[in-house]
């Protein structure tokens, strides 16, 4: 009996082993098969073009003078910045720039570059290059100075502005000295106007650069039919690693349904600019994917200091009344954004939770225009926006919608649209009553709101970025300080207090902060949307 115990359990034991070794086998041979499904997953990475559908087409390709999304949404992708931004995020990263270092006083910025990187026309890009392209963006005297340079007034204070000099230490190094300490200085290098060009290509093509863009980018610019398409081929030598992508079109599609139609036919991978309303249908195709970008925006009406009746504050603060913001984002938005009440959207740092809202108050309205002397109302335009926008997806019925909330008080606003490029111009030369504009952030700091926006520097005809010409000493002077305060509580503190000023003086209507939609085909993989409305595509694969 013993031995039949002991040699059942041998005959056991020896079963046991045999099946541990047969699964140890199989497990071995299926981490090894996954590692190997892994390498040619990675290689099946490579490959395809990107079609994206887009509201509007670009109004230029020299980043550095341009101010619109769909511009710089292409022009991401053709050039690097000296400092990046992490991808889905606002901190500031290492670039064409490897590492930086500032002076103790905060006004010596040294910046150690990337060695070996080479432009798209196959010339070098180094200290010089960088010099180069400082020197042409803020000394208006450059030769090829050829053009507004919008951005970079808004973010250095003019022209130079904040900057003293530029200097090449080496081939390889460059010193930037400040008039003043900018505490956004760093983050502000990181915004995409603020990319590095080819300066051989400047020179070539000068004023129209613009059509001829050479970058460093993981993309070089192949073909630009106006109106139509945008095409970008890869670039093979890419220093940080070639894209996934052979190419990426960007086609331009203007009508909201008429591209959403192409995303569900298949002539188009993505879009944004997504109809709020079409979400249900993208949720339940099985063909598509729906994603929210991280809200960082503000849509808003700018009503024109420069015009009367809106040099008069009581008549400012009675259109905010009238506005029924609510219905308008339920209506419009589909619900996919918050009522705006401050320049400032929620999710940066400094906002003011504690400014009141102007509550929707037809006869409240009315009771402000009768005090401003206008009793029976007024006539007046309302411009609306060609294309939609990140926070605004329906500019045309978002003008309906205000104009019929405007005739319950009297005021008679006439609708006025223009394409986008002459629109951007006639609202930055102050042609208009009021008009419908937004912004989505730059770089996560309020600055790049409230003095790009608000300030009465930024109030010039020509290259305003302040398209209310809303001109305040008070504002004024607690931005700058802001600006040269190092100590983020302190900032908070003074941009909270700007933002009751903007209330109080109620330059603007605050629409709504939205939460944009993205539409993508399943097989799109690796898009990461970033809060400030335009990112990089190298990383993106389709299946």
């Amino acid at each position: 009996m013993k031995k039949s115990i002991i040699v059942f359990l041998l005959i056991s034991l020896l079963a046991f082993l045999a099946i541990g070794c047969a699964n140890t086998n199989e497990a071995k041979k299926e981490v090894v098969e996954k590692e190997a499904q892994k390498e040619v997953s990675e290689e099946n990475k490579y490959g395809g073009t990107l079609i994206y559908g887009r509201g509007g087409d670009s109004v230029g390709l020299d980043p550095a003078n341009v101010t619109d999304g769909e511009s710089l949404k292409v022009t991401m992708q053709l050039f690097d910045t000296l400092v990046d931004y992490e991808e889905g995020s606002t901190k500031v990263i290492p670039s064409l720039a490897k590492s930086w270092e500032a002076s103790e006083d905060g006004l010596v910025w040294t910046f150690h570059l990337e060695e070996g990187v080479k432009f798209h026309d196959g010339t070098d890009f180094n200290a010089e290059a960088v010099v180069f392209n400082f020197e042409r963006w803020m000394n208006k005297n450059h030769p090829y100075h050829q053009g507004e340079f919008e951005y970079w007034g808004y973010m250095f204070g003019g022209f130079p502005g904040l900057l003293n000099k530029v200097e090449a230490v080496d081939e390889y190094t460059v010193k930037i000295t400040l008039n003043k300490k900018s505490a956004p200085f760093i983050s502000n290098l990181a915004m995409a106007p603020f990319a590095i060009s080819s300066p051989t290509a400047v020179k070539k093509y000068g004023e129209d650069y613009f059509k001829h863009p050479v970058g460093t980018g993981a993309f070089k610019f192949e073909d630009w039919k106006r109106g139509d398409r945008i095409e970008l081929v890869r670039n093979e030598e890419y220093w940080k690693g070639k894209a996934y992508l052979e190419g990426i079109v960007f086609r331009s599609i203007p009508d909201n349904t008429a591209r959403f139609m192409e995303l569900q036919s298949g002539t188009i991978d993505m879009m944004d600019g997504v109809n709020p309303n079409s979400v249900p249908q993208i949720k339940s195709d099985n063909k598509l994917k729906l994603t929210l970008r991280p809200s960082m925006n503000v849509g808003y009406l700018a009503m024109n200091f420069d015009k009367k009746p809106f040099d008069n504050k009581l008549v400012r603060q009675a259109i905010n009344h009238a506005i029924n913001k609510e219905e308008i984002i339920q209506a419009l938005y589909a619900g996919l954004a918050e009522p705006a009440k401050n320049p400032l959207p929620p999710s940066l740092w400094g906002y003011n939770e504690d400014v009141d809202k102007y509550e929707y108050n037809p006869e409240k309205a009315k009771e402000l225009l009768a005090e401003a002397g206008y009793p029976d109302g007024f006539k007046t335009t309302l411009w609306a926006m060609p294309v939609p926008r990140p926070y605004m997806p329906q500019p045309k019925l978002i003008a309906q919608a205000i104009q019929a909330d405007l005739k319950k008080i009297g005021v008679q606003a006439e609708i006025k649209s223009y394409d986008w490029g002459t629109y951007l111009d006639k609202v930055g030369n102050g042609e208009h009553d009021m008009c419908l504009m937004g912004w989505t952030g730059d770089n996560g700091d309020p600055d790049n709101f409230l003095y790009v926006l608000l300030d009465k520097d930024n109030a010039v005809k020509g290259s305003a970025g302040n398209y209310a010409f809303y001109r305040s000493d008070e504002l004024h002077d607690l931005l700058i300080k802001a600006q040269t305060t190092m100590d983020r509580a302190e900032r908070t503190k003074l941009y909270k207090e700007a933002q009751e000023v903007v209330h109080e003086d109620a330059p603007w209507v605050p629409m709504a902060h939205s939460t944009p939609p993205i539409a993508l085909k399943n097989k799109i993989e690796n898009y990461v949307p970033s809060p400030l409305g335009i990112e990089h595509l190298n990383g993106v694969w389709k299946k």
